[in-house]
């Protein structure tokens, strides 16, 4: 094998997974917030979870895509771990339409005839003004380049026959039991963690088992290998997320090992199962009888090859265990709670956890409620959103006091956190109010929507607020200036005033939740108490300034944070003055 054919296969390679990709992501764009409004919509229970995460993977052709934007929404607080768990138990059986998509497409047809022609569709489609055409010429491209990849995979793949040497290397680890079986499943397993993408090990383990280099219950351990590696990409993402995002990672991982070792218990007998439905279903010879051999197949009078029987029916016998194995494995959906314990007791949680769990509480996933019960669950999300917001405030009084600049970095994460945090949930309330306003409403339901929308851009204003204080104190410590006792004092006595503001704010969102809002004085107080020590403390600062009494720049950082807490008092006046204009859920 030379080393052109190397780098043609590894090219190959190469083309077929970027092709993957390109799909892939070419598929999410045109679908938008389709695809993700579906998949929260439809995770109400465990068995619409797994038939969500099957249909998903199977039209996006990557359950890692799946998996990963699980996880991403278990870190925002969109879905619970639970339903995270049966979608990504679908993700592993819609991941397999790709095997046999690749057995069937890949060797029966020549699909890669229109891969050019195609790619010229993509192109024409990509200069499109039009932002789905465009979305949809990455699909198509994508298409192409998967199909053309394998193609070249198929012509590279060196003749080992007239190599004796290297197909008696590769049989030399084959034909010695279960110890065999365990070596080509770890394979499996490493081929998918380096190649990060179990449809092109897959594809590999195809082409290998194809051309007779490897035995056909070799190819499945392979297989069995590969549910394993794919779990690490879900754990990386979730690696720098946070304790429920961890969790529904190490799900993935814990449920797809556990089918590996029963499958393993029972390897022979599932083998031969196997073996059975393929010769059954599709009038071919059992891959899994004993003294099975795969002949390579000759070449027509076109000079195309032509698959054999035995190539055919190996393939499809391992799409078959494939398939089989993960809907097997749904059989783990009975014991969801028990898998939710295991995790919850591997990842413990950690110090002001309940705190990092951001969920809406309310607003239910699935067909809209009348609008009336709709604005009912939007305002108790409110009122969670603007709980979560005053947690925040926490945060910022701890980075305001602490000395230590570890501790300080800690806390200054958080700020950011709860930053993007206020933009997701603003963005969750914001959509489910669109859906609420494409609806039959009355006038006075759509003056309660308008305030919603005012009201929840106040409180992501909020969010943003916080981390910037968390800036300013930052580059305060670069360039390593410090508040004096007195100041820091000064800070907390705002910060307290600024807390009496949230509990006014909260209170009033309740009552008026409740058809009781009558009046918001106490928020018009407590705005007023802000403003009162805002500008004393401004000017006492600045006298201190004049008299030289207090360093300038350590000045600026201080009336930067009076001033952004002001303006937390600002945001939170108007939450009050939306509710009052617009007389907010008031009978």
């Amino acid at each position: 094998m030379g080393i052109l054919q190397i780098f043609t296969l590894l090219g190959a390679l190469g083309m077929f997974l970027y092709g993957m990709n390109l799909m892939s992501s070419g598929l999410q764009k045109a679908s938008g917030d389709k695809l993700r409004g579906f998949l929260s919509a439809m995770t109400s229970n465990p068995f619409k979870g797994v038939m969500t995460g099957l249909g998903i993977t199977a039209v996006i052709q990557s359950s890692s895509a799946t998996t990963v934007m699980v996880v991403s929404f278990v870190n925002a607080g969109l879905l619970t771990l639970v339903q995270a768990i049966g979608v990504i138990m679908g993700a592993n059986i819609g991941t397999t339409v790709t095997a046999w998509l690749v057995s069937w497409l890949g060797f029966k047809a020549d699909i890669s005839i229109l891969a050019i022609p195609l790619m010229a569709v993509g192109f024409v489609l990509s200069c499109s003004k039009k932002s789905s055409r465009r979305n949809i010429s990455e699909l198509v491209v994508g298409f192409s380049l998967l199909f053309l990849g394998l193609s070249f995979m198929k012509n590279s793949v060196p003749d080992l026959s007239a190599n004796p040497e290297a197909l008696e290397f590769i049989q030399r680890w084959q034909g010695h039991g279960f110890g065999s079986v365990l070596l080509f499943l770890v394979l499996g397993t490493v081929l998918t963690l380096v190649l990060q993408s179990s449809s092109a090990t897959m594809a590999l383990t195809i082409m290998m088992l194809n051309f007779g280099w490897i035995q056909f219950d070799m190819a499945c351990a392979m297989v069995l290998g590969e549910n394993i590696g794919t779990t690490i990409t879900a754990n990386i993402a979730a690696s720098v997320g946070n304790t429920s995002a961890k969790r529904s990672a190490l799900a993935h991982t814990v449920f797809n090992v556990f089918g590996v070792v029963w499958a393993l218990i029972f390897f022979g007998l599932f083998l031969k199962l196997i073996g059975a439905i393929t010769s059954g279903l599709f009038g071919l010879p059992n891959p899994a009888a004993e003294g099975f051999e795969i002949v390579e197949g000759t070449k027509d009078a076109d000079g195309k090859i032509v698959q054999t029987a035995s190539q055919t029916a190996a393939l499809y016998g391992l799409s078959m265990l494939h398939t089989l194995f993960n809907t097997i494995n749904t059989i783990l959906i009975w014991f969801i709670p028990q898998i939710e314990k295991l995790v919850c007791r591997i990842i413990k949680n950690k110090k002001d956890d309940e705190k990092e769990v951001y969920r809406l509480k309310y607003i239910e996933a699935g067909p809209l409620a009348t609008p009336e019960l709709a604005l009912e669950q939007a305002s108790k999300e409110i009122i969670h959103f603007a709980q979560i917001s005053r947690n925040g405030l926490g945060y910022v009084r701890s980075a305001i006091n602490e000395t230590d600049y570890d501790k300080f970095e800690e806390y200054r994460a958080k700020l950011v956190k709860y930053e993007e945090i206020s933009d997701k949930i603003e963005y969750e309330i914001a959509t489910f109010l669109n859906d609420v306003s494409a609806q039959e409403i009355s006038q006075n339901t759509s003056v309660q929507i308008k305030a919603m929308y005012k009201i929840i851009g106040e409180l992501e204003s909020l969010g943003d607020s916080g981390e910037s204080i968390s800036r300013i104190l930052s580059r305060r410590n670069i360039h390593k200036k410090e508040f004096d006792a007195d100041t820091i004092k000064k800070l907390n006595k705002l910060i307290d005033a600024v807390d009496n503001a949230y509990v006014a704010m909260i209170d009033n969102l309740t009552k008026a939740d409740e058809g009781y809002l009558e009046e918001v004085s106490n928020a018009y107080a407590a705005e007023e108490r802000i403003n009162n020590l805002r500008n004393d403390l401004r000017d006492e600062e600045i006298e201190s300034i004049e008299h030289e009494r207090k360093n300038y720049q350590t000045s600026v950082y201080y009336l930067d944070i009076v001033n952004e807490l002001e303006k937390m008092g600002d945001f939170m006046i108007n939450v009050s003055q939306d509710l009052e204009k617009c007389h907010f859920r008031i009978s």
